[in-house]
């Protein structure tokens, strides 16, 4: 199995000039940083099917049956979505070891949200659609991370995305050396305080289901149980309150250790982050001082403190 995250992509956000007046979206968070950690599996779903470069731009279509259709925009306006539903149907089975897919937003074949719908006359609709192939992508793998180029601006989105393909990717290759009951249980046991940090009650809610690994004959359906209630507490942003929660209960393990000022201190940069003063990574600094100082086993395997390439940066940014 690759040994890096393989994520699945819009071809034109890699800078391939595959749209359809003949340019590209290149992003480069993606292809200037994100790619020195992950493989990147390119796709065009329009080129997928034959469409050319450059080529008519292509519509999501309301119809009055009620269902939503792929049309040129110009005349003749051709309908290409079964050609679409086809290619979804032939491509995505093969995709199931992807750890994550970035879409290109607002795309009729590609985008995750707010596509922009047309009635059979061409007068435009809300943006309500969703893109034919992103929306069968969804369907098939709804586990998987999916996000848009413009949505990874935001460094919260963004952090959360890269955070729950490490942990996919984690995750697969658990499967694929081979399932144990030792391994799943250690693997929950890893992922405890970061489950905590995005949603207590799913954290709370998980923990029941992990208890009961032991009645399952089936580790494969376990399996596949567990992931999609693991990254679907995942997909929920850490927030600020609850990430000061596992802060102050990290700050427990060292209660005999420090000393009453160290102690003061620790306590003081977790609340200037509670307050919004100081980033996230100032009192996790301090507590990987400590831990490097007083090494706690529990603590030293726990993936909060690292869930992705600490050269990502990411909570240089972030909440």
């Amino acid at each position: 199995m690759n040994t890096q995250p393989v994520i699945g992509i819009s071809g034109c956000l890699t800078g391939s000039l595959v749209r359809f007046d003949g340019g590209h979206k290149r992003m480069a968070f993606v292809m200037e940083e994100l790619a020195r950690w992950v493989s990147f599996r390119p796709v065009c779903p329009e080129m997928a099917i034959g469409l050319p470069v450059p080529r008519p731009a292509l519509r999501l279509v309301q119809t009055s049956a009620g269902g939503t259709e792929m049309w040129f925009s110009k005349p003749p306006h051709d309908d290409v979505t079964q050609k679409m539903a086809e290619f979804a149907a032939g491509f995505l089975p093969g995709q199931s070891g992807l750890a994550g897919f970035i879409v290109c937003a607002k795309s009729p074949s590609c985008g995750m949200e707010r596509v922009r719908l047309y009635d059979e006359k061409g007068n435009r609709g809300r943006k309500e659609g969703v893109g034919l192939f992103t929306g069968a992508l969804l369907e098939k793998y709804p586990w998987l991370p999916v996000e848009e180029d413009g949505r990874l601006h935001d460094p919260v989105l963004r952090e959360n995305f890269v955070e729950r393909v490490f942990a996919l990717h984690e995750l697969n290759t658990l499967r694929a050396s081979g399932l144990t009951r030792r391994a799943l249980l250690d693997f929950h046991s890893r992922y405890k305080l970061q489950l905590l940090a995005h949603h207590q009650a799913g954290y709370r809610e998980i923990g029941p289901f992990v208890a009961s690994l032991h009645e399952w004959e089936d580790l494969d359906a376990f399996f596949v149980a567990y992931r999609e209630k693991l990254m679907a507490i995942l997909k929920q942003p850490a927030s600020r309150r609850n990430h000061t929660n596992v802060l102050m209960h990290i700050q427990g393990y060292f209660r005999n250790q420090l000393n009453t000022r160290q102690r003061g201190e620790l306590r003081e940069v977790i609340l200037r982050y509670r307050d919004g003063l100081l980033p996230i990574l100032a009192p996790l600094t301090l507590l990987n001082h400590y831990l490097a100082e007083y090494p706690d086993r529990y603590l030293l395997a726990q993936n909060y403190f690292d869930p992705y390439p600490q050269d990502l940066a990411l909570r240089l940014s972030v909440s």
